[in-house]
């Protein structure tokens, strides 16, 4: 199966989080952590490679924080997905041509070069304050909307689970 990572997919989730608070707005970890569903070392952990990539800035101490680096509308998929996975290739010969010595003839490198310029290219187009306004469009008091809320797993205690 070809799919990004579980770190990314929260990182997403983490993003997405933040561009629907009002614009400079800094939350904790800890409140993402739980409003998300995702695993507070995970969070940590992606805030950190989020913001040494410049997607988000943090803040230590009282009053401290997580918060957008740059406004949600300048922020992509793509972004997120680079930041995360290091680039974004379907195949080897697409970042390294020369790691096959086929690449420069063969169609089906062609073919994964355009797939993976084609699936950029949509990622780039994915703006998280478009994301942010269709989640705000569908939500619930608890944040998710009613279809998501209901598929969520729940936990022996009737609560839901975090990962």
């Amino acid at each position: 199966m070809i799919g990004i990572g579980r770190q990314t997919d929260y990182a997403a989730r983490i993003v997405l989080h933040l561009a629907t608070l009002e614009e400079g707005a800094r939350v904790t970890a800890r409140e993402i952590a739980a409003k998300r569903l995702l695993p507070p070392a995970f969070v940590r952990r992606i805030i950190s490679k989020l913001a040494e990539t410049g997607i988000l800035s943090t803040v230590r101490g009282s009053g401290g924080g997580v918060t957008l680096a740059r406004p949600a509308r300048e922020i992509s998929l793509l972004d997120v997905v680079k930041a995360m996975e290091g680039g974004l290739v379907l195949n080897a010969c697409v970042d390294d041509p020369k790691s096959c010595p086929l690449s420069a003839a063969c169609p089906v490198n062609k073919a994964w070069c355009k797939a993976t310029d084609t699936l950029a290219a949509t990622l780039a187009k994915v703006r998280f304050d478009q994301l942010a306004n269709d989640l705000e469009a569908g939500v619930t008091s608890n944040g998710y909307p009613e279809k998501l809320r209901r598929s969520l797993p729940t936990t022996p205690a009737g609560g839901r689970r975090s990962d």
